[in-house]
């Protein structure tokens, strides 16, 4: 398709040579001129159709384009506002979360001590719970070895009554 420069510049040559043929006759006749005024003026009259046929379809195409970016500025407000919407979603959330690892941090620390005294807790617990069953069993012997001695004092004490009981009767 020929631009509207184009399509001008080949009217004025047209027009140009329809002259230039007028003045190349000379003494043409008054319908030649007639003929040639009227083609200038068709060729005029259809340039200029052809030219507010281009504007119109340029004024179109200018507003297509003026209505699509509208609906592209329309569209991009939206994102704007979807992302403005996220952000003010998404940011408490990243505080909180920031929040709950200081805590957790903090608990964390905390604990750390607690379970080291707890280790040693549990190491005095048991060496303790080692020396109650060493004594327990000391206990557990010396018991026996009483029980023993207790046994054989009882024997000692019985022999020695019937000795006096034998004593004693004899006596009698």
């Amino acid at each position: 398709m020929a631009t509207p420069k184009q399509i001008w510049e080949q009217q004025q040559s047209q027009m140009q040579r329809v002259k230039n043929s007028g003045i190349n006759s000379g003494n043409g006749s008054p319908i030649k001129d007639d003929k040639e005024e009227e083609m200038a003026k068709s060729a005029l009259a259809s340039f200029r159709a052809k030219e507010e046929e281009i504007e119109r379809k340029k004024m179109e195409v200018r507003d297509k384009v003026q209505a699509y970016m509208g609906r592209v500025e329309e569209a991009t407000r939206r994102l704007a506002d979807i992302r403005e919407e996220l952000d003010s979603l998404i940011d408490p959330m990243r505080k909180e979360v920031a929040n709950v690892r200081k805590k957790i941090d903090t608990v964390n620390r905390e604990l750390k001590p607690l379970g080291q005294s707890c280790q040693k807790k549990e190491r005095e617990y048991k060496e303790a719970l080692e020396a109650f069953n060493d004594k327990n069993k000391e206990k557990a012997q010396l018991v026996s070895k009483l029980m023993e001695l207790v046994s054989e004092s009882e024997k000692l004490r019985m022999t020695k009554l019937d000795e006096l009981s034998k004593n004693i009767e004899t006596l009698r």
